[in-house]
Formats: structure tokens, C-alpha cells, sequence
């Protein structure tokens, strides 16, 4: 178990930054600088998973002197949108990184056909009539080799002339591809004679109708790799049995030898990394929208109040392996209470308000108490916090009838209000249906400043707002998306989405705030005292603001290294 405390843990394991020491120990490029590349699809948004993989390649390259490019593969032009290759870049920048180059797979078609044009002349791949469910028949198994296509040896002249009019959109979708011709016995099914081209009469993005072949995504990665002379191709590991077609494609085409190296991916309890399903999420309108709080993309936990320090401190502190694994979420959420405690302004909201009177406070005095914006900074300053003779506190901090050890307000007992004054309950008020609405104390003069000069102790300190000052706000209470900590742990006949937790947000639309809020910005974050952090939502209107729960103030996390000794 990892170290939580950044300041203090050594270093994790990253076995990439030995390779890449090792490489430029021996000059393994001669004097060419480390080249990385961060090559997301452009069919979705990024999520906490693909932090992982920008941490990795920018921050190696940034190690070590080098560059990062990045490029788009946008080599699937019927699931490619314009409006991911924005959201990818801003949140490449909002997570702290720039790139040296903005490339795009569709920029090296013209040479990727080519390409496909000199492994044609060479024999080395062919056009193929079968359809795509008679090539997986002709694949064969893990156990068993794959059968040759009957179209497998035609000449290269007929491959030739097919392949050109597959280019010049003779034939309809679907009905001939180009295969790399390379082994059907292999024990890799994937180099099986993979296909490299299909025809797909789609508009692209970028190019728009100037191709109906698409290169394949096995074909197009390592050429483009090569291209860009990135030194270190990294990727999760489920690239690892691709690692051999990388390489015979770049071997067969006598290319700059780009190196694939594989890690772990960031796999997190409570949480699912599928694209498609965050899609099927989004577009069923289960979650609203790719920004949605409870989302794991980049966007909604950005929305949520996350901060890239404490999301690339999480990655840092993960490590990289080669061996898949999951990290507790409570993990990454340790890291952003840490940052928080120290950047957070300090305010005082009551989320479940029920009034307070004081009954024997001067009638129509008003004062302010001063408050520290944040004790871990001092720097930071200071507020004046007005306080009246009516104010709220929190349902919850009253008790008529109070349970054992119960040491906030209850009818007889003294509680302090923080910053303020020491006050005891009295009395009171219900409704027609038994309700408290109003709880009525006395307070203590002498207290102001919430000490008693005569030395006594209370148990409790409880926070307020000024009833006459206070503003109103909507609070959104956010959890785990999912009620399991694996998401894919499913009974028979389950879908992953089966596992949502019902209970993944709670809204409050009568809270009341201290009035200093009523100034919050987008990307400020707040510590309300007692009750956790918090950041304003971009639905907030003047006069209408929307508070997003971040995380409660609860570090499990931290408790658990502490128990452990980790």
C-alpha cells in the first residue's frame, strides 16, 4: 500500500523511466531527444484512466528533456467528432501538460496508403473477398490454426488493380479488405493476417469525402508512430499481443523503429472506464451528461471540483506496473482532500437549516466576528462573518430528545458557535405536524469570540449562518456512480449498468449560506467547516447559485495507511 503523504513516500515504481534512463544512457537514438506521443481516439471524452496514460507521456518526456505530440487517431470516421477533439485538448491542458506537436492520424493517409501500396508489391498483403464473419471463421482458435482466405494468393497485379479501385470507391462497404499476408498458424491470433483497410463510405471529420478505405488501427498506430520519430510508444496492456504486428509492419516497411512498451492501466473501485458504456450512460440519460459530476471523464470530475495537483500527484503515487490491478478510489480521494485542506477558502453554510433564536441577544443588534479564510494558509487572511440574534444551524445539531453521547444542542446544554458565543437551548417550536421549526436559547456575552472567561469546556462546537445575512443557495450531493466497488462483478444475466447506484446524488434546495459566497467563481473551491468540500456549479445565475459537494471531509484513506502502517 502506498505512502499517502506526498511529501514524505519514496518514489514509486516506474519501470518506463528506467527504460527510458537506460536508452538514453547508451544513446539508443543517437542525439535525437525522447519523442512521446498521447494518441487518444476522438470518439468520447477522457477519463480519470487516461490521466494516467498524459501523466506518463508527457511528464516522462518532460523528464527527460524530450517532446510530446498530440495526435488523434481518428482513423473511424462514423464515431469521430469535432466536439471530443476540443474537449481532449482542453483537458490536456486543464491536467497541466502542452503538446510540441497537434497531429492527426488523418494527416498521414496519403503515406499509409503507400505504404500499403510497397506491402502489396512485395506480397506481403493482399485483397480479400470474405466477408467479415467468414474471416473470423477462417481465424481459428487459441488452440487451433486459422484456415488461408481462398483470395490469399492472388498475384500482386490483381491485388494491385483491386486494391486501387477499393481507393477509387468502386466497390460497396464491406465487400473486400486488405489483408497483411503473415502467418495463419500463428499462436497470435493477431497476426493472423490482419486486416489493414476496409471500405467505408463515411464523411470524415477532417478529410471529409476525399477516402472511402479507412486504415485499420492496428495498421495506422506504429506508422504513425514512426513518422512522428517517437522513441517511446507507450500504451496499456492490452497492447501487449499487438506488439508483434507493431513490429513487423515497421520491420516490413524498413521504418524509423519506434518502441511499443506496455503498462498497467488505472483501473479505480466505484468507477467504470468504459467508453462505450459512459456513452450508453449519456445517451440513455442516466447521468446528465459527459460533464456530469458523478462521471469518472476528466470534465466531470473537473465539474465536481477536482483538482489536476492532487489528480497527478494520484497518478504519481499509483506507480507503474505490468501487472492490472485496482486502486482504491478512497486513494485518489485522500490525495484531493490533501489539496484541498491547503488551497480551500473557509466558509460556513448550513446544508438542513433550522433556525435559532437567542432569545435574550439585543433586539436589532447586528456584528461581525472575524474568521481565518483558511487556517493552513495564513497568508490566505481574514473575513468579517456578520452574526444576529436569529441564525441557522443544522437539523441535525438539535436533539430534543438527545441519544448517549450525543454532545451537540439539546434542551439544557451548552454549545459553542464557532468564532462566536457559548449558547444553551430553552426551548421549542413546532408545527401542526410535530416538526421542530424553531429551536430558542440564551447566550453567554462573555463568550463572544467562543471562549468562556471563566474557563468552562463544552463538547461541541457547531457552525451557523446569520439568518438576516444569509444567502440561499441549491447544494448537490454527490457519491459513487456505482453501488459496488467492482462494477463488473455481475450476477448471471447482468449489464454493467445494472450495478448504478440509486442513491449517487442528493439535492438541497434550502440551504443557507454565509454571504461572502454570494461572490463565488467557477474553479473556486471551498471548504464549508463541518460538512465537506465544495465548488460552484456552472448552473449557477446571479441570485441563483448551485454548490457541488467535491468530497466529504472524512479521509478514509488516510485512517487506513495510519491503522496499517503503510
Amino acid at each position: 500500500m502506498t505512502d499517502a503523504n506526498p511529501e514524505t513516500q519514496a518514489v514509486p515504481s516506474n519501470f518506463l523511466r528506467e527504460i527510458i534512463a537506460e536508452d538514453v544512457r547508451i544513446k539508443k537514438y543517437g542525439d535525437a531527444v525522447i519523442q512521446t506521443r498521447f494518441p487518444p481516439e476522438p470518439n468520447g471524452y477522457l477519463h480519470i484512466g487516461h490521466a494516467k496514460a498524459i501523466c506518463i507521456d508527457f511528464g516522462l518526456a518532460d523528464e527527460f528533456g524530450g517532446k510530446t505530440n498530440l495526435r488523434f487517431d481518428d482513423t473511424n470516421p462514423e464515431k469521430e467528432e469535432q466536439e471530443y477533439v476540443d474537449s481532449i485538448m482542453e483537458d490536456v491542458r486543464w491536467l497541466g501538460f502542452d503538446w510540441e506537436r497537434l497531429c492527426y492520424a488523418s494527416d498521414y493517409f496519403p503515406q499509409l496508403y503507400e505504404w500499403a501500396l510497397q506491402l502489396v508489391k512485395a506480397g506481403k498483403a493482399y485483397v480479400d473477398d470474405l466477408s467479415a464473419d467468414e474471416i473470423r471463421q477462417h481465424r481459428g482458435t487459441l488452440t487451433e490454426p486459422g484456415k488461408d482466405s481462398p483470395y490469399r494468393n492472388r498475384s500482386v497485379e490483381e491485388n494491385l488493380d483491386l486494391f486501387t479501385r477499393m481507393k477509387q470507391g468502386e466497390f460497396p462497404d464491406g465487400s473486400r479488405v486488405l489483408r497483411a499476408r503473415i502467418d495463419m498458424a500463428s499462436p497470435n491470433l493477431n497476426m493472423r493476417d490482419p486486416v489493414m483497410y476496409r471500405i467505408l463510405h463515411a464523411s470524415h471529420q477532417r478529410t471529409c469525402d476525399q477516402w472511402c478505405i479507412y486504415p485499420m488501427y492496428d495498421y495506422a498506430h506504429g506508422q504513425s508512430d514512426s513518422l512522428e520519430r517517437v522513441t517511446h510508444s507507450m500504451c496499456t496492456l492490452e497492447f501487449t499481443d499487438h506488439q508483434p504486428l507493431y513490429r513487423w509492419y515497421i520491420e516490413q516497411l524498413g521504418i524509423f523503429p519506434t518502441q511499443q512498451i506496455e503498462f498497467d492501466r488505472l483501473n479505480i473501485t466505484y468507477t467504470m472506464l468504459s467508453k462505450r458504456k459512459l456513452l450508453q450512460l449519456v445517451q440513455e440519460r442516466r447521468v446528465n451528461g459527459w460533464d456530469d459530476p458523478r462521471m469518472p471523464t476528466l470534465c466531470g470530475i473537473r465539474r465536481r471540483g477536482f483538482t489536476p495537483e492532487a489528480i497527478r500527484t494520484f497518478v504519481a503515487a499509483s506507480g507503474v506496473s505490468r501487472t492490472n490491478g485496482f486502486t482504491d478510489i478512497e486513494m485518489l480521494e485522500h490525495f484531493q482532500r490533501d489539496d484541498l485542506n491547503h488551497r480551500a477558502r473557509r466558509a460556513m453554510a448550513v446544508l438542513r437549516p433550522l433556525k435559532l433564536v437567542i432569545d435574550n441577544y439585543p433586539a436589532g443588534q447586528e456584528e461581525f466576528v472575524e474568521v481565518a479564510n483558511n487556517p493552513e494558509d495564513s497568508s490566505a487572511g481574514t473575513r468579517q462573518v456578520p452574526f444576529s440574534g436569529t441564525i441557522y444551524i443544522e437539523q441535525d445539531d438539535f436533539r430534543e430528545v438527545p441519544p448517549p453521547k450525543y454532545y451537540r444542542l439539546s434542551p439544557g446544554k451548552e454549545v459553542r458557535l464557532r468564532n462566536a458565543y457559548f449558547v444553551t437551548a430553552q426551548s421549542v417550536v413546532k408545527d401542526e405536524a410535530g416538526n421542530i421549526v424553531e429551536v430558542h436559547c440564551t447566550y453567554d456575552p462573555a463568550s463572544r469570540g467562543g471562549n468562556s472567561p471563566d474557563g468552562r469546556k463544552v463538547k461541541s462546537t457547531m457552525h451557523w449562518v446569520s439568518a438576516a445575512h444569509a444567502i440561499s443557495a441549491e447544494i448537490r450531493l454527490y457519491g459513487n456512480l456505482f453501488a459496488k466497488a467492482d462494477p463488473y462483478d455481475l450476477a448471471e444475466n447482468q449489464d454493467v449498468l445494472d450495478n448504478l447506484n440509486p442513491n449517487s446524488v442528493e439535492i438541497l434546495t434550502s440551504a443557507k449560506l454565509e454571504p461572502s459566497l454570494a461572490n463565488a467563481k467557477l474553479e473556486d473551491r471551498y471548504q464549508f467547516e463541518r460538512v465537506g468540500y465544495f465548488c460552484l456549479d456552472p448552473d449557477s445565475t446571479p441570485g441563483s447559485l448551485v454548490f457541488n459537494r467535491t468530497l466529504a471531509l472524512k479521509d478514509s484513506w488516510a485512517k487506513l495507511e495510519k491503522k496499517t502502517g503503510a
